[in-house]
């Protein structure tokens, strides 16, 4: 600011000395009369009076020029700077707009990111899930197979000692009967030295009382030796040839679970694991109803409360029960009394899985091409996709539903398939809507170039 003032102060001094010059020699050519291009006196000064005032304005502006890059910038390149001000509008305008555009791509890919992270979280709490099922069911075989073999070393040492119990038998028989042989020839000898005779019999008597006694004890001992061997073989036995009652991973119990009030969620899952608890228990033990009311399943009290705590949110899940290994009829340990059946819980957010009308899997024939073997292979594949496709999407049933059951509709499908000699793409579609329980309920479409020439639905309701 200090100095604009002084380059303003300098200016208007200079301006004053230059119109006083200019004034001066106006005057003097006034007075002197001269005369310029052929001019008057008066309009030659005229004409000084003007030049001075021009000398003022270019000195003045040489002065700003020289002292103000900013105000030669202005005046000289205003409207190049203009241009570029305008330019570089549009370009701001162009990367405003780019803005917007990577921000919604960065939200985009930002949500797809938590999604992936969502389905990351349920991937591996499902590992987690089936690596510890795979642990319990590591334990439970090595459980099993460390029984064998102690059912197998007890086998052994019990034959062992049966035959270590034999060899002592018959060396003590083959005892008593050379004792016996000397006895009978001490007498028939050495009648002279009776009284010596006497004792050592009376000696040798307490011998072979005391061996017969051993003998008995031995014999008592082999028989005992038999039964726990004959026990041991039954329950070997057992063991390897027993029917099996639960199979692992199988469903004990399963239903649908809404709560309004979260204190009720004990109440569910304790519902849950009793009707778990009598399928397991009739399945075991099949001919024994008083052991109904009896306590064979074992879960664990944190899987418990994880499982209250999940559906305690008000939403609706399944919640299911599962057997975590295999388990024979008449299971030993359960015969005993003891919970001893390992079960886990699953709970599912209860969701629609499919719309009616969604694809579920496609296959493509051409039927004049195809034999009926090959063609019911197709359409098996083209179930066992769908039922796959299903398995991923979330449905727990395993059954599949073709045209509500209706047996004659899919053979009448088929039939009409038969009709065509141009590929043909047979779609598997929802039925009907589907959600996390299932069962999964599908029609058959045949589509031609996008157009449904028909479907399982429209035949069945065809008189």
């Amino acid at each position: 600011m200090t100095t604009g003032l002084i380059l303003i102060t300098a200016i208007l001094i200079l301006g004053g000395v230059i119109a006083t010059l200019g004034d001066r020699i106006g005057m003097r050519v006034g007075k002197a009369r001269l005369s310029l291009f052929n001019l008057r006196p008066r309009q030659t000064a005229t004409v000084i009076t003007i030049l001075t005032g021009g000398v003022i304005s270019a000195s003045t502006l040489a002065i700003l020029f020289l002292i103000s890059d900013q105000l030669r910038t202005g005046v000289f390149e205003l409207q190049k700077i203009q241009d570029d001000l305008a330019m570089a509008g549009e370009e701001l305008d162009e990367t405003q707009a780019e803005k917007s555009r990577i921000q919604d791509e960065l939200e985009r890919s930002v949500n797809e990111q938590r999604q992936a992270e969502t389905r990351l979280q349920d991937i591996n709490q499902s590992l987690g899930d089936a690596i510890a099922r795979q642990r319990l069911t590591q334990q439970q075989l090595e459980r099993t197979r460390n029984n064998l073999d102690q059912l197998e070393t007890n086998f052994r040492q019990a034959q062992d000692q049966l035959a270590t119990a034999s060899q002592q038998a018959e060396q003590l028989q083959s005892e008593i009967q050379i004792i016996q042989q000397e006895r009978a020839q001490l007498l028939a000898n050495r009648e002279l030295e009776l009284a010596e005779r006497d004792a050592a019999i009376a000696q040798r008597d307490a011998a072979i009382a005391e061996r017969e006694t051993r003998l008995s004890a031995l014999e008592e001992e082999q028989a005992e030796l038999q039964l726990d061997i004959a026990a041991l073989e039954r329950e070997f036995l057992g063991l390897r040839q027993g029917n099996v009652a639960l199979l692992r991973n199988e469903p004990l119990a399963s239903s649908g679970v809404r709560l309004q009030n979260p204190d009720l969620a004990s109440e569910a899952v304790n519902r849950l694991l009793n009707e778990a608890n009598r399928v397991a228990t009739r399945a075991i033990l099949p001919d024994i109803l008083a052991a109904e009311q009896e306590q064979v399943i074992q879960i664990t009290v944190a899987q418990v409360e994880q499982i209250k705590e999940q559906i305690q949110d008000g939403r609706e899940y399944i919640v299911r029960i599962f057997s975590a290994g295999n388990y024979v009829v008449g299971e030993p340990c359960v015969l005993a009394g003891e919970a001893c059946v390992q079960v886990y819980a699953v709970a599912a957010f209860n969701r629609v899985i499919f719309q009616q009308g969604d694809v579920i899997a496609t296959v493509s024939v051409n039927p004049s091409e195809l034999s009926n073997v090959e063609l019911v292979e197709q359409y098996e594949l083209l179930i066992s996709a769908s039922r796959f496709q299903g398995r991923q999407a979330g449905i727990l049933a395993e059954t599949i539903t073709i045209a509500g059951g209706r047996s004659e509709a899919a053979i009448a499908f088929f039939q009409q398939l038969r009709q065509y000699s141009v590929p043909i793409e047979i779609r598997a579609v929802a039925a009907s809507t589907i959600s996390t329980p299932g069962p999964l309920e599908i029609d058959l479409v045949a589509v031609r170039n996008g157009q449904v020439l028909f479907s399982t639905a429209t035949i069945e309701n065809t008189p």
